[in-house]
């Protein structure tokens, strides 16, 4: 059974790379190097402020080594796709959104283990517990998927949105099997990942990204625009290499049901982007904001 949810999981983390490759375009990523103020502060929040969360708020709750390795494994992850949904939603730049989601997936392959290895000196038993040549196979497994879809995109642009909505049916029906057969394995120990101080650091840590990405890129004066972009991308992790790593790097004995705290973060990371969403566009109604381009 676990083999089976092993398989399902890579299976959908190759998916929504190839997915996310689908969206990118060689031209932007290429503007943004030339003018890389926005992507820059982006990049600095994405891997300054998460990993940090993810290691204050397990001191602060007290988590077993297991538990915070888990944490910091989230923490320490690049953005994930579902900002791409929200910085629409909030009328962010999409452009910066693609090219920030790319550029944290390409640079998670130095800085989270580097960052892992950082914040495991500070808790006890947890640095000999971080499996760093699993983490570096599974980030190496991401950019191949990614670059597959990048070429579809540059290649045969007309094919992208097939992949990606045949893609997005794919993973549906397999994040439900690996639902079930977790259900079915894990059985009464799935109270571990219900724990209150579990669920109290998912509810913060996507809160946390989302409040000091924005703060951070008002500090270096970008527009509007530009700090609700920063904000989804700070706070929205890359759930399925977090599940993938935590699954498929661990054995099954070691992080037990543990690997699902990803879903539980997800449901807090939506829940709460969506309550923003719904404030911005309430405020909007009202006084509707002046934008910008990102990088003028």
């Amino acid at each position: 059974m676990n083999k089976a949810i092993n398989g399902f999981v890579i299976i959908i983390l190759f998916i929504t790379m190839v997915s996310i490759g689908c969206t990118m375009e060689i031209s932007k990523i290429k503007s943004y190097i030339v003018k890389p103020k926005g992507v820059a502060i982006a990049v600095v929040a994405q891997f300054g402020i998460m990993p940090l969360a993810a290691f204050c708020l397990s001191k602060a709750f007290q988590l077993g080594p297991i538990e915070a390795v888990s944490v910091l494994i989230c923490g320490c992850c690049p953005g994930g796709n579902l900002s791409n949904i929200f910085s629409l939603a909030l009328k962010g730049d999409m452009n910066l959104s693609i090219v920030m989601t790319t550029l944290s997936t390409v640079t998670a392959l130095g800085m989270m283990p580097l960052l892992l290895l950082l914040y495991s000196q500070g808790f006890e038993n947890v640095r000999n517990a971080v499996p760093y040549t699993g983490i570096i196979i599974a980030l190496i497994m991401t950019l191949v998927p990614c670059g597959i879809g990048i070429a579809i995109n540059y290649h045969k642009p007309n094919y992208s949105p097939i992949v990606t909505k045949v893609g997005l049916s794919i993973c549906v029906v397999c994040s439900v099997a690996v639902g079930i057969m977790a259900g079915i394995t894990t059985g009464g120990t799935v109270w571990v990942v219900l724990s209150p101080q579990l669920m109290a650091v998912a509810g913060l840590m996507p809160l946390s990204g989302y409040t000091f990405g924005y703060v951070i890129s008002t500090i270096f004066k970008v527009n509007h625009q530009c700090r609700r972009t920063i904000s989804m991308e700070t706070g929205c992790q890359n759930i399925q290499l977090c599940s993938t790593i935590l699954k498929v790097a661990f054995p099954p004995q070691v992080i037990g049901p543990l690997y699902l705290f990803p879903l539980i973060y997800i449901i807090f990371q939506a829940g709460e982007a969506l309550l923003l969403i719904l404030i911005f566009r309430c405020y909007q109604t009202f006084k509707p904001p002046a934008e910008g381009k990102c990088h003028s």
